[in-house]
């Protein structure tokens, strides 16, 4: 589906892009790959990697700017919504800019893709948008049934979406594993709570996810990777097994447990060999047979969470994993 088409990616020069990117030249070979982002510096960086590679684009320009949106959307196929404002605590305290990037900017690009006759748009989300305690949960929620509503918002159009939802992005900037490893020098490492656990998820496997998405999606999907999870403090173990645990609490907004599938969803989520796919409630789209597609229905009380997961990353998996991917942790 991708093979020689346009695609779009908004906040591409994120750690999603900077795998994304790669991977989609090599193995679709699009026509045309533009990153849409609104840091000319992060840009000028990405660029130096693909040298004169004529199918990228690099746009400047922020999803809050929907005239942006619509010029740089001109003869794409395919969206990629990877932007957002993603940390916790800077959501907490900066509201209302989260809400502009998140829900504003979820708006922007669903009325600017339905106006240029974009194909499929598949939009990245979070655990923390499954039963949301904090402010940046609550807007990729309401990003999440934007998007799905937008399969209705199009009328007549044929431009379709749905979301992919995954957990803590192994290695990726800000995230534990390269915070850890910062601090595994002191010999002492800041646990949160002892008894937190995370879901465990390459960049990799997010890209497969998405592109799985594009090519399953009849619209309105909410998609959901089957992955490992770990105690935070056998991430600890397996990134300074010498160093000791000084425990400092949650920090605000902050959940014990990842949870990406809730007990509400469950009358209209469905699994698969390797994932499940949650269908929205509205227009009985979640008894829709096309939609289903061989998905087997879950138990009524089923929920998704880091600590009731039946599948476990061992430290002996994790520390093999950092010692391949030393150099590009915490890079992107």
């Amino acid at each position: 589906m991708l093979t020689n088409s346009s695609i779009l990616i908004t906040g591409g020069t994120g750690s999603f892009g900077h795998t994304f990117v790669p991977m989609t030249l090599a193995k679709y070979n699009p026509r045309r790959l533009v990153i849409y982002s609104r840091d000319e510096m992060k840009q000028w960086e990405m660029a130096k990697l693909y040298g004169d590679d004529d199918r990228l684009r690099f746009f400047i320009g922020d999803v809050r700017d929907k005239d942006r949106l619509v010029r740089a959307l001109n003869g794409v196929d395919y969206v990629v919504h990877a932007a957002a404002t993603k940390i916790v605590p800077t959501a907490e305290y900066n509201p209302f800019e989260c809400v502009k990037t998140n829900v504003l900017g979820a708006m922007n690009l669903i009325d600017a893709c339905i106006d240029q006759g974009v194909k499929r748009v598949v939009a990245l989300s979070t655990d923390k948008a499954s039963s949301p305690v904090n402010l940046y949960g609550a807007t990729k929620l309401t990003s999440d049934k934007l998007f799905i509503a937008g399969n209705s918002y199009s009328g007549y159009g044929d431009t379709r979406f749905a979301v992919v939802r995954y957990g803590n992005v192994m290695g990726s900037r800000g995230s534990v594993i390269p915070f850890f490893i910062t601090q595994a020098d002191k010999g002492v490492l800041p646990i949160t709570d002892t008894r937190m656990t995370r879901f465990m998820i390459t960049l990799e496997q997010g890209v497969d996810l998405v592109w799985h998405a594009f090519d399953n999606m009849i619209g309105g999907e909410i998609y959901v990777k089957k992955i490992p999870s770990m105690k935070v403090t056998d991430i600890a173990l397996a990134v300074a097994p010498a160093a000791s645990h000084d425990v400092v609490g949650i920090r605000p907004g902050e959940k014990l447990h990842e949870q990406m599938i809730g007990p509400e969803d469950a009358p209209h989520t469905y699994e698969y060999a390797e994932h499940y796919k949650v269908l929205p409630a509205i227009h009985n789209w979640s008894q829709d047979p096309e939609r289903i597609n061989g998905g087997r229905l879950v138990a009524h009380d089923f929920t998704y969470c880091s600590d009731n997961n039946t599948e476990w990353m061992s430290k002996a998996t994790l520390q093999a994993w950092i010692d391949q991917n030393r150099e590009q942790i915490g890079k992107i």
